[in-house]
């Protein structure tokens, strides 16, 4: 049996630091912590990212791509179960990446490119979102007037956003445990949704709810 290649070091040091960061936060990992963990030297892990900063933008850059490309799905909204899928979708990409999200102030505050990056994020996400309540508009979902449709879409954007945030401090010993990713994900695309529930037709009301299904009550 042809034996499989190793790794990239490269690779895999981004992978062990997305874990570590995910699992303890960006400020409480120290390349000394994430070296230790890949049973590497400091001075190997040096050679790959000069500096923490580079892993972290190394990550941020990947999470950049992949969320570019996933909202290009937008314009494929048709009906509510579409959106719940594309917000469920998005929200599954952030908790790839929750550590972000976690310590994003503090990120921001330190990271001038990842400042100024997340600020095209943000303009995305807004785009995307406003590209969905379009999308469902012209499927007579959504009955919606423009100068309402535009804080309804900035108040989606927050709750997406700031959603994991939330639930860490709602409960911060449980709540960004991989166990319990699955009930605050649905809950998280639940609620960005029920913004636009007074403009729902019932049909779509209704069938909200039943997507939504346990994880309402349990939120």
């Amino acid at each position: 049996m042809a034996t499989k290649k190793p790794r990239r070091t490269a690779e895999r040091i981004l992978e062990v630091t997305l874990e570590l960061f995910n699992r303890f936060g960006e400020p409480n990992v120290s390349t000394t912590l994430i070296s230790a963990e890949l049973n590497i030297s400091p001075g190997n892990l040096y050679y790959h990212y000069p500096a923490k900063d580079e892993l972290i933008n190394s990550l941020f850059d990947r999470y950049e791509r992949a969320l570019n490309e996933l909202l290009q799905a937008a314009e494929g909204v048709r009906n509510i179960e579409d959106a719940w899928l594309f917000f469920h979708m998005l929200f599954e990409l952030i908790w790839q990446y929750r550590f972000l999200y976690r310590d994003l102030n503090d990120l921001l505050s330190k990271n001038r490119r990842l400042e100024t990056h997340f600020q095209f994020v943000l303009k995305n996400k807004s785009r995307a979102v406003q590209q969905v309540l379009d999308a469902l508009a012209v499927g007579s979902a959504v009955r919606i007037d423009r100068r309402q449709a535009e804080p309804a879409a900035n108040a989606m954007v927050v709750v997406l956003t700031y959603w994991l945030s939330y639930e860490y401090v709602r409960d911060p010993r449980k709540a960004l445990e991989p166990e319990n990713a699955a009930a605050a994900l649905a809950r998280g695309a639940f609620h960005v949704l029920c913004l636009l529930m007074p403009y729902l037709d019932p049909a779509s009301q209704e069938h909200l709810y039943t997507l939504a299904g346990e994880y309402v009550s349990a939120g």
